[in-house]
């Protein structure tokens, strides 16, 4: 019993150590968790721990691993730099993505303005072209560093942009019945992406309210055992 105490402690500890240091008052910290401040002042003085579910949820907010919190060890000179270097790549993606993305519109230029100078022809359809082939850039550099849930929107492009580009590509022939190809594909898609989504804020209060009720349960049958 006294062991559990000291756990309880350590992690009130560390979770107050943290929120200090994102400088967030109690009140502000339990609106993003839909706790009342009550419930963080309780955790924060080891009067009560947060279900496993929320302590993960924590641990995530504050960029920490879940076994830290349990740790008796300082956790801001270790584990928040991390937090501030991962931030700082932000901006690097960004430098390194958008020089990619742009270079299929440079190259289709290029291309559009040699031809019509060469051969005096208009190559517009390398426009529409251009539009598939940026996917297919966005789609290599979010599998390395994005966020899947982005990867939905930017297939959905792909998919209809290929297909109004065949469609214009061979124009001569008729191919309208193309865009039914885009249907069961596009079905796909919305399935996939149905399973990566990210939680809705009421899903995330239902799972918190879950929580909650738990934490609340813990704490009777710890009453009735004193």
């Amino acid at each position: 019993m006294e062991e559990n105490k000291d756990v309880s402690k350590i992690i009130g500890k560390n979770l107050l150590t943290l929120r200090k240091s994102r400088k967030l008052t109690q009140l502000e910290l339990a609106d993003k968790f839909n706790y009342s401040d009550k419930s963080i002042s309780k955790w924060e003085t080891g009067e009560s721990l947060p279900s496993i579910e929320v302590l993960y949820d924590l641990s995530r907010f504050y960029n920490v691993s879940l076994d830290s919190l349990t740790r008796d060890e300082p956790i801001i000179a270790e584990e928040l730099p991390k937090k501030k270097a991962k931030d700082k790549m932000f901006p690097s993606k960004l430098i390194i993505t958008l020089p990619a993305f742009t270079s299929v519109w440079l190259l289709a230029t290029v291309l559009f303005v040699c031809v019509q100078i060469v051969f005096n022809r208009s190559l517009g359809m390398i426009f529409i072209w251009a539009v598939p082939l940026s996917c297919i850039v966005l789609i290599i550099f979010n599998g390395i560093w994005g966020k899947p849930y982005l990867l939905f929107y930017i297939l959905t492009v792909l998919i209809w942009s290929t297909l109004v580009s065949i469609h214009l590509q061979l124009s001569n022939y008729g191919l309208w019945i193309i865009y039914i190809l885009g249907i069961p594909l596009q079905i796909v898609v919305i399935l996939w992406g149905a399973l990566i989504k990210k939680p809705s804020k009421r899903q995330i209060r239902k799972r918190n309210e879950n929580s909650k009720q738990n934490e609340n349960l813990e704490e009777n049958k710890t009453r009735n055992k004193q």
